[in-house]
């Protein structure tokens, strides 16, 4: 994936509103109902509010799928707290194959998957389809569906945990680009 594509990919993008627009009533609620069930910790808001490097974010998602409905409101949180330095677009999977194609996860086309990359829209790289909170969750548990019903009930426990690998993955990025030769060098710091 190189700057030009994935510039094209972050401009077709939705924002949260206009993404949710196309969803049915039902995944709307659901997605609603998650995000205000997420709440950041005061150390995690202190961490994304302190960003000094922009980042343009996809997160490649489908409405319809439970994975996205319980993680994609907490991509939306960790956006918000940045002040602004987080720049988070929206795909839906099935009208960016394109994009899947290039960020399959063990081989599967796979949603949610977070693909980060720096001001000038140079790839940093890809997270998904589960943090590792979920898969030892899913691991423990060795039955079931891999993915829950959207709209199924979250335990707050498991919400926080994955919530603060999605934060933990946001502030490495982060870091990464704060400590860019690259971009140091533009900034001058």
């Amino acid at each position: 994936m190189n700057a030009e594509f994935f510039k094209a990919k972050h401009d077709a993008g939705l924002d949260w509103p206009d993404y949710l627009a196309g969803a049915t009533d039902d995944q709307r609620a659901a997605w609603q109902k998650v995000y205000d069930q997420v709440q950041l910790t005061d150390k995690q808001k202190e961490v994304l509010g302190s960003s000094v490097r922009e980042m343009n974010v996809i997160a490649l998602s489908g409405a319809w799928c439970g994975d996205c409905v319980r993680q994609g409101p907490m991509f939306q949180k960790i956006a918000e707290a940045s002040n602004g330095k987080i720049k988070l677009r929206w795909c839906d999977r099935d009208a960016h194959m394109d994009l899947q194609d290039r960020v399959m996860v063990c081989g599967g086309k796979r949603v949610p998957v977070v693909v980060f990359a720096a001001e000038d829209f140079e790839p940093v790289g890809w997270y998904g389809d589960k943090p590792l909170a979920k898969y030892r969750i899913l691991a423990a548990q060795l039955q079931g569906a891999g993915c829950p019903l959207p709209g199924a009930p979250i335990p707050d426990d498991e919400l926080a945990a994955e919530l603060a690998d999605w934060c933990d993955q946001f502030e490495r990025v982060q870091l990464l680009l704060r400590l860019s030769g690259r971009l140091r060098k533009k900034h001058g710091d």
